[in-house]
């Protein structure tokens, strides 16, 4: 993905600033590329016929904007093309924080929250370009080695650009926060289980021909797998 030349910190607007635990809110805009470049899938939400709607929805990012793309017929994509607000979430849970006590409970997590009104892209080059970030983000090799989109198929799918002027990002990679006469009665154990997304074995198709072997691209992604930030022993 392209780098960001335009600014370093995000936005701090009221809708993009926590009101609750703002220790853990990151500031660089670096961060919001990590967690946004390391999901696979993010969540649209906006008020569609008056009732809030969540979906989930291909991404892929290019530089300060993020490409989202479904159906023409998506009600959903349709009306944020209108330009309405939105708001689109990625968000990584990296592991499960067990506590001494229940109310310390927690999870250590990397999120991201942007904001703000998606464009339609029309015009063929940029709209090729978003569908290729889209499709990298999600399978990367794939656009070099399947055959490419024919006039149906361009004319079924629609493509939105979101800036990413409007954004926060929270982090919580450390153990339990105990009270300290939990910790000193030292009655229940106390820890974080890891939480990793990894790639399986590739499996083909039912109907490919036997002589085709998995391709580089494919296999190389078996290795791969999430990796969250260090716990603390804090």
């Amino acid at each position: 993905m392209t780098p960001s030349t335009t600014a370093t910190t995000l936005s701090s607007t009221d809708r993009s600033t926590p009101g609750r635990t703002k220790h853990r809110t990151l500031f660089d805009r670096a961060a919001l590329y990590d967690v946004l470049d390391a999901g696979l899938l993010c969540h649209l939400g906006l008020v569609l016929d008056g009732s809030p709607v969540v979906l989930p929805t291909g991404y892929g990012r290019d530089g300060d904007t993020l490409y989202l793309h479904g159906s023409t017929g998506a009600r959903s994509l349709r009306a944020a093309a209108d330009g309405i607000d939105v708001c689109v979430t990625v968000t990584h849970l990296d592991g499960i924080v067990y506590a001494r006590s229940l109310n310390h409970h927690s999870m250590n997590y990397r999120s991201a929250v942007v904001h703000g009104r998606a464009r339609p892209v029309t015009e063929r080059e940029e709209k090729l370009h978003g569908l290729r970030a889209v499709t990298e983000h999600m399978a990367p090799g794939s656009w070099e080695h399947a055959r490419g989109i024919n006039t149906k198929e361009y004319a079924a799918v629609s493509v939105l650009a979101l800036p990413l002027h409007e954004a926060s990002v929270k982090v919580r990679a450390e153990g339990p926060n105990d009270d300290a006469e939990d910790v000193e009665a030292n009655a229940a154990w106390a820890g974080v289980l890891p939480i990793r997304q990894v790639f399986g074995t590739p499996e083909p198709a039912a109907d490919l021909a036997t002589d085709l072997p998995i391709p580089e691209h494919v296999a190389a992604r078996t290795a791969q797998a999430s990796t969250g930030p260090r716990t603390s022993s804090r």
